[in-house]
């Protein structure tokens, strides 16, 4: 300690001033460069995207609007889960033969009444109407009532008669409606009541009212909250999911079209089944109803249990079916699948530009991916020379070095990171000297963990991030943007999670529900605050004089992290800060080349306990809060709260 430094010291003693207060008055603050004299490098327009698969009943049970679960009665062969007898003397049992068609073979038989308890309950809300639709025929005519009612049966919410049944299957619809005086409850069931007949029931639906009142649409607040994320594209139909366990439970795209009955849907990855009411079309008008693009996932010949297809004769029905799938998306009514689009309802293509083959190729040792990958990346270049595609073998890490592309340049690497929190804290500089020459970056999947793996924590953890991941995010963030020459797109994965016990697969995820409610983590409130703030052109900074901090085995790592962009058409200058330290750290900012207006806003993100997190009983307690600062200049200081995400926004000119 210096003279002075020790002077002050005594006399800051002398008048009991806080030693933490103390240490900051003394400690010279970190100095953020801003240059505005330099252009950056362009900011890529597609950086931030969402990721999205069936997982965590993310779509049945999540984002899907169908309430209720099992609706086919194939979720088990050998009994109706999901599904009770009601009522003195009922009795259900699944029926095997005799089924409405081949995609419907099973129906359920009902003697006096059956309860579906749905995805861990149905939404009740007031002055709603939920439109059912069911196939049922009976063994003698005679309505079925239909009720939503508390799973003790003593309250009803809503009723309706459902009329016509007969002898033959028919396809029947009826709508309940609640009273402006309904409480909003999860604890609902649905029940059907056959009276003293035998019916015969299949595909049992019922639907609440849909974002944009779409039919066999999606969860409005959930919609909303991936709408306001402002994602630049939608990368489906998901990782493991577009794979499959073995071949046959791959994603079987040309299944999901049409009708709901002629959707026989498919055992999924996750250890449940998949109605395919989220199919093809409904994937693409979600990317629509966003404003984001689609990132075409193909399945390339590999399975999870490691089955594959060398590259040759056996491997073109895929490439071929590939090639469909793409038409089904970008091609025009004068093609075969570009007109089965239009006959679904959309003749206008969709602005595919990106297609991935595959996903997570690293995994198959048997070293055939590259040789799939050219089979696919010829093919698809022939027929669509103008579009990107993306090799799901990363760069020099993540397969790129045990299974290089040789033969074929990549558009994109697709690189993904679920890292423990110092480790991805150590992945913020990453791309700061990233091979320039190679292809672009993908961050296709990543997401900070605190101590254990999400595919390892199990149910117990999570089920989103807490204060420490989303430090960790952000960290990472910053240095994808800095260096967004060379990261052309980035997703978090996984995008939701039904937080009920039994719903959840993995331990960390952006957007959190029940069947009523949901929340969105406090690295969703990041990521939203990344993307609803970012330029066209990065501004080169440099960050001195930072604070360190010992991470795991033994690393120094700086405590703030920083990136900064600029609008060039409005001069608007967006400059991020994450101060991963607990203590609160003076910055002094500094920008050269450029006028900067005194007033600006600040948006800040944080929490004290690094274990906190928002939950469905408090789905804010880590939101972001934007309030006006002025003071703003040339050089200014500011001092950032400790564990905090920040975002200036200021104004400049020349």
């Amino acid at each position: 300690m210096g003279k002075y430094e020790l002077v002050a010291s005594t006399w800051f003693a002398a008048a009991k001033v806080p030693m933490l207060l103390l240490t900051l008055l003394l400690q010279a603050p970190a100095t953020l460069t801003l240059d505005l004299s330099k252009a950056g490098v362009a900011v890529s327009p597609m950086l931030y995207g969402q990721m999205t698969e069936e997982i965590n009943y993310s779509y049945d049970g999540g984002l899907y609007g169908e309430l209720v679960r099992n609706r086919a009665f194939r979720n088990d062969a050998q009994r109706p889960v999901s599904w009770s007898a009601v009522g003195e003397g009922a009795s259900i049992a699944l029926e095997k033969s005799g089924g409405v068609n081949p995609a419907l073979p099973v129906s359920l038989r009902v003697r006096g009444g059956t309860a579906n308890e749905g995805y861990w309950g149905f939404p009740i809300r007031p002055s709603t109407n939920y439109r059912l639709s069911l196939w049922a025929k009976a063994d003698a005519a005679g309505p079925i009532e239909a009720r939503l009612e508390s799973k003790d049966g003593s309250t009803v919410f809503a009723r309706t008669s459902v009329t016509g049944v007969s002898g033959t299957w028919q396809k029947l619809s009826a709508t309940l409606s609640t009273s402006a005086t309904v409480p909003p409850t999860k604890d609902a069931r649905l029940v059907l009541r056959t009276g003293d007949c035998t019916a015969w029931l299949s595909l049992v639906s019922l639907f609440p009212p849909t974002y944009k009142n779409r039919e066999n649409g999606l969860r409005p607040d959930l919609m909303q909250m991936l709408v306001d994320m402002k994602p630049k594209f939608l990368r489906f139909p998901g990782g493991n999911y577009l794979e499959g366990n073995t071949f046959k439970d791959r994603f079987p795209w040309k299944e999901t079209l049409g009708p709901l009955e002629e959707r026989p849907g498919h055992q999924g990855t996750w250890g449940y089944r998949s109605t395919d009411g989220m199919g093809m079309m409904e994937f693409l008008l979600w990317c629509e109803d966003m404003g984001a693009k689609p990132v075409l996932g193909v399945f390339a010949g590999y399975a999870l249990n490691k089955d594959y297809i060398k590259e040759g004769t056996e491997l073109n029905g895929f490439v071929q079916d590939a090639l469909d799938q793409i038409e089904f998306v970008m091609g025009s009514t004068d093609t075969k699948w570009g007109t089965v689009r239009a006959l679904l309802g959309h003749p206008k293509p969709f602005p595919l530009e990106y297609v991935e083959v595959g996903n997570e190729d690293w995994f198959d040792e048997s070293g055939s991916y590259e040789g799939r990958f050219v089979q696919f990346y010829d093919a698809i270049k022939k027929k669509y020379p103008k579009l990107k595609v993306i090799s799901s073998t990363g760069g020099k890490d993540f397969g790129g070095a045990k299974f290089p592309i040789k033969r074929r340049r990549p558009d994109l690497w697709d690189e993904h990171y679920y890292s423990e929190y110092w480790d991805m804290l150590g992945l913020a500089t990453k791309y700061d000297d990233y091979d320039r020459k190679g292809p672009k970056v993908f961050v296709g999947e990543w997401a900070t963990h605190d101590t254990v793996a999400p595919w390892e924590a199990g149910a117990g953890a999570g089920p989103t991030p807490n204060m420490k991941a989303t430090l960790g995010d952000a960290a990472f963030m910053t240095g994808m943007e800095r260096n967004s020459d060379i990261v052309e797109m980035s997703c978090y994965a996984p995008l939701l999670v039904n937080v009920n016990p039994g719903g959840r697969q993995w331990s960390l995820n952006l957007i959190g529900y029940d069947a009523l409610t949901s929340f969105g983590s406090p690295s969703y409130y990041a990521q939203k605050m990344f993307a609803e703030n970012l330029g066209d052109r990065t501004v080169p900074l440099a960050l001195t004089g930072v604070p360190t901090q010992q991470g795991s085995r033994n690393r120094t790592l700086p405590g703030l992290f920083a990136s900064a962009t600029r609008d060039t058409k409005t001069g608007a200058l967006y400059v991020k800060v994450v101060n991963t330290l607990a203590t609160p750290q003076e910055v002094a900012f500094d920008v050269k080349g450029g006028k900067v207006a005194p007033d600006g806003t600040m948006t800040l993100l944080r929490h004290d306990d690094l274990k906190a997190m928002n939950t469905i009983e408090e789905p804010r307690k880590i939101a972001p809060v934007t309030t006006p600062v002025t003071g703003l200049g040339a050089s200014f200081r500011r001092t950032l709260p400790g564990y905090s995400v920040v975002v200036l926004r200021m104004r400049t000119g020349r």
